[in-house]
């Protein structure tokens, strides 16, 4: 699993912003449910799209400080993981 070898991964340059994404798409779903059981359903699609990218673009900040990454990996990751939420978010929360 993409979020695995991204969390697990030694202190260095060598992940792909694919890979990133993948992790950061699975980390954005997870502390999405976390925040609707806590607060609910968002009242609007937007705010889900939002949310959703605030929680990938955390994880890849975080990944980057502890992995090493350099700026344009992390710009890159951060646009991936921006697609791969949309698509996540339609797959396992449907549609507004």
């Amino acid at each position: 699993m993409a979020y695995d070898q991204v969390v697990n991964a030694p202190h260095e340059a060598s992940l792909s912003h694919e890979l990133i994404a993948g992790a950061a798409s699975y980390e954005a779903a997870k502390a999405y449910e976390d925040h609707c059981a806590r607060n609910g359903q968002p009242e609007s699609h937007a705010k889900a799209k939002e949310l959703f990218a605030g929680f990938a673009g955390a994880f890849i900040d975080r990944m980057v400080e502890t992995k090493g990454l350099d700026y344009l990996d992390k710009e890159r990751a951060k646009k991936h993981a921006q697609q791969q939420a949309e698509v996540v978010e339609v797959e396992q929360f449907g549609q507004w």
